[in-house]
């Protein structure tokens, strides 16, 4: 292949793998986030997620305890590998 035939194919390549110019990326994802998502999973309504907050005093190496601030209620998620999240309605 000449170098002529090699820049034109790797022209095509980048052109064929390469994004979209116009294509927008996906918001990253946040602790408020994914912690509303899988609240809703399990059956209950964050409308909005305000934010999130870690409990660092209730918190363990292998359980995880959030804070989260929905528009609605305030719940306390306590997540731990492989199961399902507790989640407590906080008044």
């Amino acid at each position: 292949m000449g170098k002529t035939q090699g820049s034109f194919v790797l022209a095509i390549a980048a052109a064929l793998f390469s994004p979209p110019v116009g294509a927008q990326q996906a918001p990253a994802e946040t602790p408020q986030t994914m912690l509303s998502a899988q609240i809703r999973t399990q059956g209950f309504t964050c409308d909005k997620a305000l934010g999130a907050t870690r409990d660092r005093k209730r918190s363990q190496p292998d359980r995880a305890v959030w804070v989260l601030k929905c528009s609605n209620a305030t719940y306390r998620v306590t997540r731990a590998p492989d199961m399902a999240a507790k989640v407590e309605v906080l008044p």
